[in-house]
């Protein structure tokens, strides 16, 4: 398993559940087509999981 992860906005958060727009700004998200890295952990999988629909994972 990696020790972070990559994590790319590629599907605008307009018309999302507030919740999920939430969790996408919280996660340091801001503009589609940006990616970030975040350490490979369970608080970062459960992000993940509730917006994976909005998101692409890769691991670094």
């Amino acid at each position: 398993m990696a020790d972070k992860l990559k994590i790319t906005l590629v599907k605008s958060t307009i018309g999302a559940v507030p919740k999920h727009k939430k969790t996408v700004e919280s996660m340091g998200l801001r503009k589609l087509n940006k990616t970030i890295e975040l350490p490979d952990n369970a608080a970062t999988r459960g992000q993940i999981a509730q917006i994976r629909h909005l998101i692409k994972v890769e691991e670094a």
